[in-house]
């Protein structure tokens, strides 16, 4: 088990990470969520050892995590931590960074790992291509692929598919958690896309300024946030009053029907594929909601509450 105690840290006079404490279980991934400057980085380099304390302990089962005053190398044998930069040797190939830290001893043994991991990360056919001839996505999915090299017990990933294609994250992000869990790996993953929390996390922690605010399961989080910044981190959310009592609406919850006391007026509508977002005005508030089809600018349109979440 992973265990953060009351954890404290500040680059300057503002602490950037304030009073942190968390447990994570051997297997299961935590995601870190949070606005941009909130402390998730840095939360992660503290957890693997790349800074010192001011505060606090961190514990991977009985072994404490030290920082630079303790290691002369700072990190963790037992953890792996990939940065959003990627770090990779430029002048040497795909299989080269992969296999990097792995022994030479039995050479077999690691061509076969090394092919298995470029599988994992759809790099098979960019084996033999030196690292310098990469585009930023190739080559975070090459980072990712390395750091599982070694097998580390525990995984920090710091935005690991913010650079790829929105085709291939999908299917990356299946493999990738899929081996995780395959593998009883602990994984702690800090990001920006809510489809990283409420697909494949299984506890989320919302850090603001710093600060864990709130933390859980994804689903109930979601369905249940406690204000709008949490809920805004799950995408597009309406602010309404409804029974005298301010609820945190996603659009999706939102239907037109035949009549009610929700009527709005449509100023827009963005096709999204599977559906339409429809912004719509609501005396002076802008709101959002889905519907099936394309609505007319200017039209009026009534609305309900779904039961859904």
């Amino acid at each position: 088990m992973l265990v953060v105690k009351d954890i404290s840290f500040s680059y300057s006079d503002s602490p950037n990470i304030n009073s942190i404490s968390f447990s994570l279980t051997k297997g299961n991934n935590l995601a870190l969520i949070g606005e941009s400057g909130c402390g998730k980085s840095t939360l992660l380099k503290l957890i693997y050892g790349l800074y010192d304390l001011e505060e606090g302990q961190i514990f991977w089962n009985q072994t404490e995590v030290l920082g630079p005053k303790f290691h002369l190398i700072p990190g963790m044998s037992f953890m792996k931590y990939l940065a959003q930069d990627f770090d990779l040797m430029p002048f040497i190939t795909v299989a080269e960074n992969v296999g990097k830290y792995l022994s030479n001893f039995f050479p077999e043994e690691k061509q076969a790992r090394i092919s298995e991991l470029l599988e994992i990360v759809e790099m098979t056919e960019y084996a033999n291509v030196k690292a310098k001839f990469l585009s930023g996505g190739q080559m975070q999915r090459v980072a990712i692929a390395r750091v599982l090299a070694l097998e580390p017990e525990v995984l920090l990933l710091d935005e690991p598919f913010s650079h790829i294609d929105n085709f291939r994250r999908n299917s990356l992000r299946r493999k990738l958690f899929g081996y995780l869990k395959e593998q009883q790996i602990t994984c702690i993953v800090a990001t920006h896309d809510s489809t990283d929390v409420l697909a494949f996390a299984d506890e989320v922690a919302i850090i603001k300024d710093g600060k864990i605010i709130e933390s859980g399961i994804p689903k109930f989080i979601y369905e249940n946030p406690r204000n709008k910044y949490v809920a805004s981190l799950f995408g597009d959310v309406n602010e309404i009053e409804i029974d005298r009592k301010i609820q945190f609406v996603y659009p999706h919850q939102l239907k037109v029907c035949i009549s009610s006391d929700f009527k709005v007026e449509v100023v827009n509508s963005y096709f999204r594929g599977s559906h339409y977002l429809i912004e719509a005005k609501f005396g002076n508030q802008i709101l959002f909601f889905e519907n099936s089809t394309e609505i007319e600018i200017g039209k009026d349109v009534y609305l309900e509450l779904s039961n859904s979440k």
